[in-house]
């Protein structure tokens, strides 16, 4: 007996408000039942014994720590632009004016 019906599949897409034909109910009940047979597979197997884990390698983030380095001044970063308005860079504008 499938895990999943062809009702339960339109019950499914009209909750999701996914406009399916006939042939899409049919092709996705296939699908979706051998999705559930699989996951019946996977829960079946004896894991008691294994630590939930999220990978199973051991990771560590390698970081380096932050040090402060002295940075541009406003003058120094404008000086080579080739135009400044405000003390900010100007470029040309890209989008219309109500945008």
């Amino acid at each position: 007996m499938p895990a999943i019906s062809r009702d339960e599949v339109a019950h499914l897409a009209r909750l999701s408000r996914l406009a399916l034909s006939e042939s899409e109910l049919d092709e996705f009940s296939g699908q979706l039942d051998s999705i559930l047979n699989h996951v019946k597979v996977v829960t079946e197997v004896g894991a008691e014994d294994v630590p939930p884990m999220a990978n199973p390698n051991d990771v560590t983030n390698v970081t380096r720590p932050d040090t402060i380095a002295p940075g541009l001044t406003p003058d120094q970063a404008l000086s080579g632009a080739p135009a400044v308005e405000q003390d900010r860079f100007a470029v040309p504008q890209i989008l219309g004016e109500g945008e």
